[in-house]
């Protein structure tokens, strides 16, 4: 399943990453920390998702949400 489908408060581990080949949103995704293995949390959904990774926040819209499979 994809980011966008997570419980609000669950923590999953990121499994895979598919931008379908848009390397310029890879590399964003990278370097907030969403690669395979990491662990990420929905901490809340207005519209865009509000994720925990590490030790840090972000807002991340429906589309990103759509390429990290947990």
């Amino acid at each position: 399943m994809d980011l966008n489908d997570a419980v609000i408060g669950n923590e999953y581990v990121i499994t895979k990453v598919d931008t379908g080949g848009d390397e310029e949103m890879e590399s964003f995704l990278f370097s907030l920390g969403c690669y395979s293995g990491e662990k990420i949390t929905v901490v809340d959904r207005k519209g865009n998702l509000v994720v925990s990774i590490k030790d840090a926040r972000y807002n991340i819209d429906p589309e990103l949400g759509a390429s990290i499979q947990i």
